[in-house]
């Protein structure tokens, strides 16, 4: 005889169905788990929260449906954290799954359960991922770095050296500094972050502190606003701008080689800068 077989079937004198003392839920088959979780459920919606009958049905469920946070821990494997871990996240979807559950779905437990779980878990690698990328070896260094500062703290009551991490650990001082840095891409700040900031300035963003603007931008936007204009001089005007800014030859230089005196090339000059400038004015 199963243990669900076993445990269904006694009623007290009110008509409620008496619960089953089961001493080792998680050893309960998943057959058996789908049958006792429906009369756990029905009994518990009947139970006043906080009792001991209601504190042992829900931990029982808990430990009865395990097996279904292990089936979904299994999926994500791959991502090589510790099993025990994603499994105690796991454990939390499965509570919830739990506390939100109600017979009146008419859907199985399992169905309604593992979305619950495996969105816990998800939650999980998204809150704890790396906001950079970062190799192995330094994401498993941070963490014997971390807890080689811990004890060294403890042990000297300062914060410890680089050379004094790197014997501890079996490390170079180099290795210890590129753990140290790489630990920085573990999380990230936007740049709209709050910073709190002097009383009487009250809260800035990060993006106040750093960085600073470029001259060079306004450059940019003028370049791109004289290209055109530069296009519709002529031959000439081009060639004596290029001569005088580009080759910087002298006004009389540049007649030397136009053939034409120097203050024609200066009239020509003014002429020509003066149409620029209120191009340029013109598209601003």
């Amino acid at each position: 005889m199963t243990v669900a077989t076993a445990a269904i079937g006694t009623s007290t004198d009110s008509g409620t169905t008496e619960l089953p003392d089961i001493v080792s839920p998680q050893e309960v088959g998943p057959q058996d788990a789908r049958a006792l979780s429906q009369l756990f459920f029905a009994r518990l919606a009947t139970l006043e929260e906080g009792t001991p009958e209601h504190q042992y049905a829900r931990n029982t469920l808990i430990e009865m449906n395990m097996s279904l946070v292990r089936y979904a821990a299994g999926r994500f494997r791959h991502r090589g954290d510790e099993m025990e871990d994603i499994v105690q996240v796991g454990t939390i979807g499965l509570i919830k799954a739990i506390d939100r559950f109600e017979l009146s779905r008419e859907v199985q437990f399992a169905t309604f359960a593992v979305p619950y779980i495996v969105g816990e878990i998800k939650r999980f690698f998204r809150d704890t991922s790396w906001a950079v990328h970062v190799p192995r070896r330094l994401q498993e260094a941070r963490v014997e770095l971390a807890k080689a500062t811990e004890e060294l703290s403890t042990r000297l009551g300062r914060a410890p050296r680089v050379s004094e991490l790197a014997e501890l650990m079996g490390l170079t001082e180099d290795e210890v500094i590129e753990a140290r840095t790489a630990a920085n891409g573990y999380n990230s700040t936007s740049l709209d972050a709050a910073v709190h900031g002097d009383s009487d300035e009250g809260e800035a963003a990060l993006t106040d502190f750093i960085g600073a603007e470029d001259p060079a931008m306004e450059l940019v936007e003028d370049f791109h606003a004289l290209a055109p204009l530069l296009a519709g001089l002529d031959e000439r005007d081009r060639q004596i701008l290029r001569l005088r800014f580009v080759d910087e030859l002298t006004q009389s230089q540049i007649g030397e080689h136009l053939g034409v005196s120097q203050m024609h090339v200066s009239r020509l000059l003014s002429r020509t800068l003066s149409r620029l400038r209120e191009g340029m004015l013109t598209t601003r």
